[in-house]
C-alpha cells in the first residue's frame, strides 16, 4: 500500500497549555526546632520511693501482724502431741518408745503453722495497694518475726499449763511431757513465707511503682 501524500491546505491543530486545576490548601504543620527527632531524647521518670507517707502505716501493719502470734500460738499448744514419759525407780523419767519423735512433730507443726500464716500476710499486705513498697514489705517481715516469737512463747506457756501434772507422780505411772520447741531457726518459717509471697506478686505486677496509682 502506497503513502498517499499529504494535503498542505488542511490546518494542523495547535497545542494548547492547560493550567494545573487548583489544589486545597495544606494546613499548616508545625516543625520542632529540632524537626521530627530529637537530638536528646527525654529518659523515663521513674517514680520515687514513698517512705515518710508510708511510716505510720507501716507501723499500723506490722502490730497488727505481730499480734496475730497470739491465735496461732494457743492453736499450736492445742494440736501440738506430748510426750509421754515411764516413772521409774528412784524417780527418774524415761521416755516411752517411740514417743520421743513427738519432739520432732511439735518443731514440723510450728513451721508448717508459720509458712502458711506468712503467705497469708504476704498476699493480705500485698492488698494494700496504695502502700505497696518496700516500707510496708519490711513493716510486714519485722512483724512476722515478732509474731513467730510471740507464737512461739505464749504457745510453750500454754501447752505446759494444758499438759500440768498437778499430783505426785507414783512408780510405773505415765504422764505426759508437754511439747516445747527445742530450736529457734522455726521462727524465720513465718517472715521468710510473707517476703517471698510479697516479692513474688511484686515481681509478677512489673509496674513501675506497683500499682499504687488507682488510675
Amino acid at each position: 500500500m502506497s503513502d498517499q501524500p499529504v494535503d498542505a491546505s488542511v490546518e494542523r491543530a495547535v497545542p494548547v497549555r492547560v493550567p494545573p486545576a487548583p489544589q486545597p490548601e495544606a494546613a499548616a504543620v508545625e516543625i520542632p526546632p529540632f524537626g521530627y527527632y530529637h537530638p536528646f531524647p527525654l529518659a523515663h521518670r521513674k517514680p520515687r520511693v514513698v517512705v515518710k507517707a508510708d511510716l505510720l502505716p507501716a507501723v499500723s501493719v506490722g502490730s497488727l501482724v505481730m499480734l496475730l502470734g497470739l491465735p496461732l500460738g494457743w492453736l499450736w499448744s492445742r494440736l501440738a502431741p506430748a510426750e509421754n514419759i515411764l516413772v521409774v525407780q528412784g524417780g527418774k523419767l524415761i521416755p516411752v518408745p517411740l514417743e520421743s519423735y513427738h519432739r520432732f512433730d511439735d518443731l514440723v507443726l510450728f513451721v508448717l503453722l508459720g509458712l502458711g500464716a506468712g503467705l497469708v500476710t504476704g498476699v493480705a499486705i500485698w492488698l494494700l495497694r496504695e502502700r505497696r513498697g518496700p516500707v510496708v514489705m519490711l513493716a510486714a517481715i519485722a512483724g512476722s518475726l515478732g509474731a513467730a516469737w510471740l507464737m512461739k512463747g505464749v504457745g510453750v506457756a500454754w501447752a505446759g499449763g494444758r499438759y500440768a501434772v498437778t499430783a505426785a507422780p507414783k512408780i510405773g505411772d505415765v504422764v505426759p511431757n508437754a511439747p516445747v520447741l527445742e530450736s529457734a531457726w522455726v521462727l524465720i518459717a513465718w517472715p521468710m513465707a510473707a517476703a517471698l509471697a510479697y516479692g513474688a506478686l511484686a515481681a509478677w505486677n512489673g509496674m513501675d511503682d506497683l500499682g499504687r496509682r488507682l488510675s
